[in-house]
């Protein structure tokens, strides 16, 4: 099954994607954490993306694109994945469509006074980028990763000002494909305003519908 979780960003498809790939046995593909491992490792790739990211802009079309296909050529995506922050915009997803047919899109929703609430009180592992919330996944030790010690910190994309900027950019750029994941008849959509047990749940019910 190959799944495509939508949302705008802090909405939690990460954390539902990583608990769906092990329900349902297929990869999680997060487009940003392959940019920012790029970008931390100092690529072309990442150097290219990483002035677009800090603002909290959308990376140029082709270099996505390229990324996701070289990643969904893989031998683990044979029998499905879940993508998670791909495709944003109207010509990603049709670029990606000529190639692999999409079986499912689950669109999460949530107010933006929540997500910038979540942004806000969102802390990444430094290492292992494991996310923590301040609030819902608490680490045991403040500011350090339950996993693997390391140090835990904000993301430049999940400052207000940032946060702000994304929201604007995915008004803008990724909202069109709800409508257009709707007219191939293939939307679902779930309410990400709960925990994220219950956004799980919920999300887990759209994709089995």
């Amino acid at each position: 099954m190959n799944i495509v979780l939508l949302g705008p960003p802090g909405i939690g498809k990460g954390t539902v994607a990583t608990k769906l790939s092990k329900r349902l046995g297929i990869p999680h593909i997060a487009t940003g954490d392959m940019l920012r491992e790029n970008a931390a490792q100092k690529t072309k790739l990442g150097l290219d993306a990483k002035p677009y990211m800090d603002k909290g802009l959308l990376v140029l079309d082709e270099v996505v694109i390229k990324m996701i296909k070289e990643r969904l050529q893989k031998k683990d995506c044979k029998n499905g994945f879940i993508l998670d922050g791909f495709p944003r915009t109207i010509n990603q997803a049709e670029e990606i469509g000529k190639e692999i047919k999409i079986s499912k899109v689950v669109n999460i929703q949530a107010s933006d006074e929540i997500i910038i609430d979540r942004l806000s009180k969102r802390k990444v592992c430094k290492k292992c980028g494991f996310i923590y919330h301040l609030v819902h996944i608490k680490p045991k030790k403040e500011g350090i990763c339950d996993k693997c010690g390391s140090e835990l910190y904000q993301r430049e994309d999940d400052k207000p000002k940032a946060i702000k900027e994304r929201l604007k950019v995915y008004g803008k750029e990724t909202e069109p494909l709800i409508d257009y994941y709707k007219d191939k008849g293939i939307l679902a959509d779930a309410d990400g305003s709960g925990t994220p047990e219950e956004e799980f749940e919920l999300v887990l019910k759209a994709v089995s519908e």
